[in-house]
């Protein structure tokens, strides 16, 4: 019969190095989560900066792809694409309010096609139990859609900032918990 501290030994053993910065990172997301829901504004612009500086090293490094493989096929369209992921960084960065207000006309659209999509899917599905789940999601998605749209582009700052929020948050959440988990 094993003891306590034997499986307590047992268990520290199989926890995975490492799970406590996982943890203190999750922690890290959540305060800067309830931050940005605190301040969307700041939240939002902070989040059209950072797709910003992404854009710019994407071009650059498209860019500098195109460059080496000039000899294959497609060198001007690879070229041309670089360029225009920079360009539209820069502007980004130069402009971060119509960043914004881009992003969440761009989130809306998303929503409203993939509202219609799974409103559609849930009615290819509906013999099966819970498809109206499906329905719900769909449904939801499109009404985000419409409200998105409709306050467009003034409710752009809060949008984007408290949906960068609330992803920041339950990221954290997944993180700790999955940390935990590897502590175990």
């Amino acid at each position: 019969m094993a003891t306590t501290s034997a499986i307590k030994n047992n268990a520290k053993s199989n926890a995975v190095p490492g799970s406590g910065w996982i943890i203190a990172w999750g922690l890290l997301l959540i305060i800067a989560g309830v931050l940005a829901l605190l301040m969307p504004a700041i939240a939002a612009l902070a989040t059209a900066l950072y797709f910003g500086w992404l854009l710019i090293f994407g071009g650059v490094f498209e860019i500098a792809y195109a460059i080496k493989t000039r000899a294959r096929r497609g060198f001007g369209w690879k070229l041309f694409s670089g360029l225009l992921t920079l360009a539209l960084g820069i502007a980004i960065l130069v402009m971060p309010v119509v960043g914004v207000a881009s992003l969440a006309l761009l989130v809306g659209g998303f929503l409203l096609l993939g509202g219609v999509a799974r409103s559609i899917l849930a009615f290819q599905l509906k013999p099966l139990p819970r498809w109206g789940w499906v329905l719900v999601d769909g449904l939801l998605s499109i009404v985000l859609a419409i409200l998105i749209l409709l306050g467009w582009p003034e409710s752009s700052l809060a949008f984007i900032g408290l949906l960068t929020g609330f992803w920041l948050i339950f990221t954290g959440i997944w993180r700790v918990a999955l940390g935990n988990e590897l502590r175990a």
